[in-house]
């Protein structure tokens, strides 16, 4: 969603975030595959639920494969 884990930290330690509803302060908390994310970016929100990981840093469309966008077709 962002592109450096400091820009993600941020959004942690903000506030923005939520790990299956529950808002998330601390940047190192894990995540597990199936969690539900819900963050608040760029004066929108996204949904999306972790599918897995992956060894690498890779691109973003490496990335897109990882997790599922909850609100995909829904207006």
């Amino acid at each position: 969603m962002v592109k450096a884990r400091t820009s993600a930290a941020a959004l942690v330690e903000a506030g923005h975030v939520r790990i299956n509803g529950v808002r998330e302060t601390a940047p190192g908390h894990s995540v597990k595959a199936g969690d539900v994310l819900t963050i608040g970016l760029d004066r929108s929100v996204r949904l999306l639920k972790v599918i897995g990981f992956s060894e690498r840093r890779g691109d973003a469309a490496a990335a897109r494969v990882l997790f599922e966008d909850l609100q995909a077709g829904a207006k």
